[in-house]
C-alpha cells in the first residue's frame, strides 16, 4: 500500500506529482526531499537547483504540444498526453498571482520565406511569464504544505536501495512505500549510477549541443509576429538542428551551472521596464551515433571554457547584461577556432544554420552573437512500464522528467501527473476491497475455512494473495 511517497526532487514533475495527489485526498504521508531552497529563499539568479526546478524558475513558457518535449505519447498516446500537459497547464494558471495575463499563442501556417531554407514547427505555446514564476512557486508551495506535503530542502540523496526501500543521505535512512525519481539536470550522474548499479535496461539518447544566439528582435519580427516562440528545424540522417526556447521583447541571456562548468540559456521578462528589444534562442544540434554520448557532451563543454567560464563569439557585438544589469559571464573570443576544435567538425552544421538565417533575414548580416556552449543532458532513458512510468524491475519506482529524458516543462509535469494518478488508483482498489473484506463468500463455511490467509477470506484462483502481493 502506498502510505509513505517520496518525490526526490522538487521539479515540475515532482511538484505536480504531489498536487494531484493532494487535489485528491491521498490518504498517505508525502515527501519531497531537494538539494536545492525553497521558493523564498531560494535566489532569482539560482536557476538549476530548488522549487520547480530549472524550468519551472526561469522559463515561462509551456508548449503545448506532442511533437516536441520527450517521448509523452509513446507512452499514453497523444489524447492523453494532451489532457496530462493541460492539466499543468492549469496548475500554473491556478497558482499565477494575475491568470488573466497568461495569453496562448497558436500559429498555423508556415510562412513562405520560410520554407527554402528552414521548417517550422507550429504548436500552441502558454506564456505564463517569466517575472510570475516566483510567486507562483510562493502560493504553490505554500498550498502544498497547507496539505501537509513534508519538504526537506539542501539534502543530497547518496544511495537508494531499491530491494529495502529506502533512500540514504549523509544524515538520515528515509524508508518509503512508493518512490518518484525526478532528478533534474543537477543529478544527472546520480541517475547513472542509479541505473548502472541495478543495472536497468536503458536506451542511450543521442547527444545534444550547441550553443545560445542573440541578435536585435527587429531582425526576426517579421517571423515573430507569426510565432512568438519560433522554432526552426532541420536534418540529416546523422545531425538534426533546431532552434530552441526562443526570448523575444525583454530577452536575457542566463548562465547555467552544471557540473562546475558554464552552459547557457534564456529567459524573457514581462515588465515592460526590463524591455530591452532583443531576442536569443539555442541553436541546438541532435547529432547520433556518438559512442558515449553523455561523456562526449561533458567533455566538449570543458573545452570550452576560459577563465572559469563559457565563451562569446560576435562580429560586431559586446556580450549582453542580465536583467540585473550585470555583464553575462564569458569570455569574449575573436574567432571560433576553440569552439571548432571543440565540437570536432560539428560546428560547420551551425555555421550553416545561422548564414542561412541571414539570407532569411536579411537585415541580419553580421549583427549577431553567441555564447558557447549550451547542452542538453540527458541521461540514458529507463526502460518503464507505460501505464505508470514504473521501472520493469521495480514497479514501486517511477522515473519521471529529466531522469525519463523528458525535455521542456509540460511534458515534466505531465509525467508526474501520470504517475500520481495510478497511485490514487491503487488506492482506490485498495480502499474498495477494504470495503468489502468482511462481506460472506460465496462458498461453503467448508471452503471458506480451507481458502483463509490472516483471517481475511482467499478466492480459490489466489487473487487476493497477488492483489495483497502487489500493495506490500
Amino acid at each position: 500500500m502506498n502510505k509513505h511517497v517520496v518525490i526526490i526532487g522538487a521539479g515540475v514533475a515532482g511538484v505536480n506529482a504531489a498536487t494531484k495527489l493532494v487535489d485528491n485526498n491521498f490518504d498517505g504521508k508525502i515527501t519531497i526531499i531537494d538539494m536545492g531552497k525553497d521558493p523564498y529563499l531560494r535566489p532569482y539568479e539560482e536557476v538549476m537547483t530548488g522549487y520547480l526546478g530549472a524550468g519551472g524558475w526561469s522559463d515561462g513558457k509551456l508548449t503545448y504540444s506532442t511533437q516536441i518535449g520527450g517521448q509523452l505519447s509513446k507512452y499514453v498516446g497523444d489524447e492523453k498526453a494532451m489532457e496530462l500537459m493541460k492539466q499543468v497547464v492549469d496548475n500554473f494558471t491556478r497558482f499565477h498571482p494575475h491568470p488573466e495575463q497568461i495569453i496562448l499563442s497558436s500559429p498555423d501556417k508556415e510562412p513562405e520565406f520560410i520554407k527554402p531554407y528552414f521548417g517550422l514547427r507550429l504548436f500552441p505555446v502558454w506564456h505564463i511569464g517569466t517575472d510570475y514564476l516566483h510567486e507562483i512557486g510562493k502560493s504553490w508551495y505554500d498550498y502544498l504544505v497547507s496539505k501537509g506535503v513534508n519538504f526537506r530542502w539542501e539534502e543530497k540523496i547518496t544511495d537508494i536501495d531499491f530491494i529495502e526501500r529506502e533512500v540514504y543521505t549523509k544524515d538520515y535512512t528515509m524508508p518509503y512505500d512508493t518512490l518518484i525519481f525526478g532528478v533534474g539536470k543537477s543529478g544527472i550522474d546520480f541517475t547513472s549510477e542509479i541505473m548502472k548499479k541495478y543495472d536497468l535496461p536503458t536506451e542511450e539518447k543521442p547527444a545534444q549541443v550547441g550553443v545560445r544566439f542573440e541578435a536585435p528582435q527587429k531582425h526576426f519580427q517579421k517571423l515573430i509576429d507569426v510565432a512568438y516562440d519560433f522554432k526552426l528545424y532541420r536534418k540529416d540522417d546523422k545531425v538534426s538542428l533546431r532552434s530552441f526556447c526562443t526570448n523575444n521583447n525583454a530577452a536575457y541571456v542566463a548562465v547555467e551551472e552544471t557540473y562546475g562548468d558554464h552552459s547557457y540559456n534564456g529567459h524573457a521578462k514581462k515588465d515592460e521596464s526590463f524591455r530591452n528589444d532583443m531576442t536569443n534562442f539555442g541553436i541546438l544540434m541532435e547529432i547520433k551515433g556518438i559512442d558515449k554520448p553523455f561523456k562526449w557532451a561533458r567533455e566538449l563543454v570543458g573545452k570550452v571554457q576560459e577563465n572559469s567560464t563559457g565563451l562569446f563569439y560576435s562580429p560586431t557585438r559586446e556580450p549582453s547584461t542580465t536583467s540585473e544589469g550585470i555583464d553575462v559571464s564569458a569570455t569574449k573570443i575573436d574567432n571560433l577556432d576553440i569552439v571548432k576544435d571543440a565540437f570536432q567538425g560539428y560546428y560547420s552544421y551551425i555555421e550553416d544554420f545561422i548564414n542561412d538565417m541571414k539570407k532569411v533575414f536579411p537585415t541580419l548580416k553580421d549583427d549577431w552573437g553567441i555564447y558557447v556552449p549550451e547542452v542538453k543532458y540527458l541521461a540514458p532513458e529507463p526502460l518503464v512500464n507505460y501505464k505508470d512510468l514504473s521501472l520493469t524491475k521495480y514497479p514501486n519506482v517511477h522515473f519521471v522528467g529529466d531522469a525519463l529524458s523528458a525535455r521542456g516543462i509540460s511534458v515534466s509535469g505531465a509525467h508526474g501527473t501520470l504517475v500520481a494518478e495510478q497511485i490514487l488508483e491503487d488506492q482506490k482498489e485498495w480502499n474498495d476491497f477494504l470495503e468489502h473484506v468482511d462481506k460472506p463468500g460465496p462458498w461453503s463455511e467448508e471452503d471458506d475455512k480451507i481458502h483463509t490467509i490472516g483471517g481475511l477470506t482467499n478466492d480459490k484462483e489466489g487473487s487476493f494473495m497477488k492483489f495483497i502481493n502487489k500493495n506490500k
